[in-house]
């Protein structure tokens, strides 16, 4: 099992920025990718941006040259940057946990980023 705690989020105006963080702990092998997804009511959730253990990155069109990803190994943390935010940002932001060797899948509980006009 992997345990993921998030933090961050909030509200914030447009333009305005916001970090969030994940922990990963449990049964955490090297090799893994964490990422950031968002959900709306009534919509899929959605990739927001990704990060593998090398580094390797992956953002969605909606959020590119506005927000960065980032981890740091050591504490199995990864990092979401939201710069210039706007109303459309507004969703739950999950984290997600991909463990390579077997593929399994793991979520946070979710945080909600509210974003004012």
């Amino acid at each position: 099992q992997v345990q993921l705690v998030e933090s961050g989020g909030g509200s914030v105006q447009a333009g305005g920025s916001l970090r969030l963080s994940c922990a990963a702990s449990g049964s955490i092998f090297s090799i893994n990718t964490m990422g950031w997804y968002r959900q709306v009511p009534g919509r899929q959730r959605e990739l927001v941006a990704a990060i593998g253990s090398g580094g390797s990155t992956n953002y969605a069109a909606s959020v590119k040259g506005r927000f960065t990803i980032a981890r740091d190994n050591a504490k199995n943390t990864v990092y979401l940057q939201m710069n210039s935010l706007r109303p459309e940002d507004t969703a739950v932001y999950y984290c997600n946990f991909v463990r390579e060797i077997d593929r399994a899948t793991y979520w946070g509980q979710g945080t909600q980023v509210t974003v004012s006009s």
